[in-house]
């Protein structure tokens, strides 16, 4: 069997527009990361613009760090990856088995409009290949839209970061929208854990959601049983 290919999207913004520091959150990167080397996948780590991947910091404090993410936190090999990520406009016309878009605050900056993070995803989508998104990743799929005109999330079963998660987070005034009733206004049926910060993972065809940093493990596990079941 040939080796399985996937793609992590990943952001650029470091900071939201009042200065504060944000960008990747780490256990939404490491967990898929760790899943998809263990099982000897083929990795490539893109984002908008290429380069330094920030990493939020409120992602390191020791409640939030789990013992995966510490482990390639303090991989030096690892954290060079994160400061040369590809462009995505170097990786939009390669063939990936899955295309996964990791979270962070960041993300809500870089990712809603960018063109080729768009092609790329409907292209994927399209071909009925695997597409992944986490938290605030979800947010890189609001606006990319089908062959057929319409939204890829219309009518879709997902979830993502809600907004009582963002106002125990802390980030409601930080935020530049709110990604809730964003996925809802696209037509999304968004759905959610029964108790916030909980884990929640969806799939709703080749389209697998998770809703916050607590899905990260999850996330990881789902698509590695939908990634083999496209193999047969």
């Amino acid at each position: 069997m040939n080796m399985l290919k996937i793609l992590i999207i990943v952001t650029n913004i470091s900071t939201y527009t009042s200065g504060k520091e944000t960008g990747l959150w780490l256990s939404e990167l490491t967990h898929l990361y760790d899943m998809a080397e263990k099982e000897g996948y083929e990795i490539t780590i893109a984002s908008p613009k290429g380069g330094i991947v920030p990493v939020d910091p409120e992602s390191l404090k020791s409640l939030m760090l789990d013992k995966i993410s510490k482990v390639y936190w303090n991989d030096t090999s690892f954290r060079e990856l994160l400061k040369n990520s590809k462009r995505l406009s170097e990786v939009s016309t390669e063939n990936f088995d899955l295309v996964y878009l990791a979270g962070g605050h960041g993300t809500m900056y870089d990712f809603p409009d960018d063109k080729n993070l768009q092609t790329i995803i409907r292209n994927q989508y399209e071909s009925d290949k695997l597409v992944a998104a986490i938290c605030h990743g979800v947010g890189g799929l609001l606006n990319v839209k089908l062959s057929n005109g319409e939204y890829l999330i219309k009518g879709k079963k997902i979830t993502g970061f809600n907004w009582f998660e963002e106002s125990l987070a802390g980030r409601k005034k930080e935020v530049p929208f709110n990604l809730e009733v964003a996925l809802k206004e696209r037509g999304a049926v968004y759905k959610k854990a029964f108790i916030p910060m909980m884990s929640k993972v969806l799939i709703n065809g080749n389209l697998i959601t998770g809703q916050n940093p607590f899905s990260s493990k999850e996330t990881a596990k789902v698509v590695k049983v939908e990634l083999a079941k496209q193999q047969k």
